[in-house]
Order: structure tokens, then C-alpha cells, then sequence
């Protein structure tokens, strides 16, 4: 087990309506941050992430949420064929801060703009699958099997979401039992990207809901990644936890996937009504600057729904804030890292 990071998941398995498939200070906690100064600056949006405003477009751009100027984001180029797919690990070993949710509407917000989704639950709680509306302990087969039998093929795990044009591979509980047994195998934080690769060419994204730990499934979810996105609440204890795991995606990237690349910083749970929840958005743009998403989730009970639901935001309340919110985001994403 890589580094010795290892933490167990308590969260309680909660299903809503289940259906069945058809088939810090701050400084301190930050030590990447910039040195205080005296007044925060403001710091200028990267160039990749920001597209030429269409003719007759407002040259000034008002500021955003992160206190930057809102880039203009247009709309995903349309895509012709599919794959080969950016694999993408959201991941924070904190719980609570958005991974699933985020996981859950960004993938439907893309599918929506024309791209072929593979949405993959790596947390033995299967808080993916049953944020879907699935009851993941009444799957046949879940990527436990796929990470443990060879013989067991990818077409036989994934099933529907529910959403057009978006696929899911399940878990449930015997997930925890892999993170035992691979211990074992040889070239063990390599397992995953070898079930999922013979999909990727079918995929323009796959995007990965990994555990709120570092361990052993976490950093194989990192090896099968090209990027990863950090969901990070807009809270203090969520910041303190941020430095091990760029220590760990470090770690990763020189010892086992070169190709992998912090993707983006999302602020999420953000209520900007709160003096707290301004300065933490503040100093995340100080620790990690250009790496974090223009867009920001704010608080809303429509999440809560949604879920309860078993459906994304984008289509259980698709003119809700939270919804223009992650489609906002899968343009930005689009543009910094699948369409550049």
C-alpha cells in the first residue's frame, strides 16, 4: 500500500427510491500558498481557460464569485465520433465535500452537451449508484468483480444511468474487501486502468468518484487518471486536509502516471451571504491560483432532492441555480481540458 495512507469510510449507506437496470491560519495548512501579504491580490485567469468573447460582447468582464474576471465560456464543440476519453478522478480525502454530487451533474451536464460519459463508483459506500436511484447491493456484478476476475467483463458491469448518453460502473461494500486483497497482486495500483481500458476508446470523458481516503483505491484511481478535480467545501477544516493530498497526487505522478495533472479546484458548498465562506474561497485562490474553477457551487436544497431522487440536478430541477451552476462548469472543463 502506497505510503501508508489508508483510512476507512463511515458514511452511512442511505438509498432513496431504488430501481433496477434494464439489462488555514490557513498559510500554515497551505504550505504551497503564496506569503501573506497585506491585502489579497487578485490573480488574472489563465489564458487556456479563457475564450475570445464573440463580436458585440462586453470587453469587461464582471468579476466572478473567486474574484476573478468571468471568462467567457462557450458552449462545447460539437463532437463527430466518441473517445478516446479523458479519465478524470474527482478526489479529496475529506468526506462531505461534494465528490458524488459533483461527479453525478457534471456527468450529466456533459452528456447533455453531445459527450458519451462513463461515470465510475470507487467507493465501497456506492454513494454513486444510489445517488442514480440504483440499490447497489442488489447488482449482479460491480467493479468489485471486474478489479478481482479477470474473467469478468467491462460489458457486463456497466449499466445505464438513467441518463441519455451516460453509462455507470457500480460498487457496494465488497469494494473494501479489494483494497485487502490487492495488497497482494503485482503491479496492484495498476488494476484499474487495466479493467477500464478496454472502454476508453468508446468514452469522451470517464470520470471517477473515488473514497474519501488515500489509500490503496484512491491512488489506483489517480494511475488510471489524466486529470484530477478537487471538490473542496468552502469551509476551514475542509482546507486542512489539501496539502497531503497534493503530497499524494505528487507522489503519484513521479512514481506511477507522469500523464496525471491537477485538472481544477472546485469550490463547492459555497454561501457567499458568510464572511468565512468569502475568505475561504479567497485563500483557495491564493493556494492554488489559476488551478481553481471559475465556478463555484453555492448551497441549495435541490441537491438534497435530486438525490433523494435518484436523478441529476440537470434534470430533477433543470432551471435551478445548481444546475446553470454545473453546466457552467462542464463548459469550463471543456474548454480547459477536453476541447484544448
Amino acid at each position: 500500500m502506497m505510503g501508508g495512507f489508508y483510512s476507512g469510510s463511515s458514511a452511512p449507506d442511505m438509498p432513496p427510491r431504488a430501481r433496477v437496470p434494464e439489462r488555514n491560519d490557513m498559510p500554515d495548512l497551505l504550505p504551497f500558498a503564496r506569503p501573506e501579504v497585506d491585502a489579497p491580490t487578485e490573480t488574472a485567469a489563465p489564458p487556456a481557460t479563457v475564450a475570445t468573447a464573440p463580436a458585440g460582447a462586453a470587453s469587461d468582464q464582471p468579476l466572478g464569485p473567486t474574484g476573478r474576471p468571468m471568462p467567457y465560456l462557450p458552449d462545447p464543440k460539437p463532437v463527430t465520433e466518441h473517445g478516446p476519453a479523458r479519465v478524470i478522478s474527482m478526489c479529496n480525502q475529506k468526506g462531505g465535500v461534494g465528490k458524488t454530487t459533483t461527479t453525478i451533474n457534471l456527468g450529466a451536464a456533459l452528456a447533455e452537451y453531445g459527450r458519451k460519459v462513463l461515470l465510475v463508483d470507487f467507493d465501497p459506500q456506492g454513494s454513486l449508484s444510489v445517488g442514480l436511484g440504483l440499490n447497489p447491493h442488489e447488482m449482479d456484478k460491480t467493479i468489485y468483480n471486474l478489479l478481482m476476475d479477470r474473467t469478468t467483463r467491462i460489458e457486463d458491469v456497466v449499466v445505464p444511468s438513467g441518463v441519455p448518453g451516460m453509462d455507470l460502473l457500480p460498487s457496494n461494500i465488497d469494494l473494501s474487501a479489494a483494497e485487502v486483497q490487492l495488497v497482494h497482486e503485482v503491479a496492484r495500483e495498476q488494476t484499474l486502468m487495466r479493467v477500464l481500458a478496454p472502454v476508453v476508446e468508446h468514452y469522451d470523458v470517464i470520470l471517477i468518484d473515488c473514497q474519501p481516503s488515500l489509500g490503496l483505491l484512491t491512488v489506483n484511481a489517480l494511475t488510471a487518471s489524466d486529470g484530477v478535480i478537487v471538490p473542496l467545501e468552502c469551509e476551514y477544516f475542509a482546507l486542512r486536509g489539501v496539502a497531503l493530498l497534493k503530497n499524494t497526487i505528487d507522489k503519484v505522478q513521479e512514481r506511477l502516471n507522469p500523464k496525471l495533472e491537477i485538472d481544477g479546484v472546485l469550490g463547492t458548498m459555497f454561501d457567499g451571504r458568510t464572511l468565512h465562506g468569502r475568505e475561504v474561497l479567497e485563500r483557495l485562490v491564493q493556494a492554488w491560483e489559476d488551478k481553481v474553477f471559475h465556478t463555484v457551487i453555492r448551497r441549495t436544497v435541490k441537491f438534497s432532492d435530486s438525490t433523494v431522487a435518484g436523478e441529476p440536478i440537470t434534470s430533477y430541477a433543470s432551471e435551478s441555480s445548481g444546475a446553470d451552476a454545473y453546466r457552467q462548469l462542464a463548459r469550463e472543463v471543456a474548454l480547459r481540458c477536453l476541447d484544448a
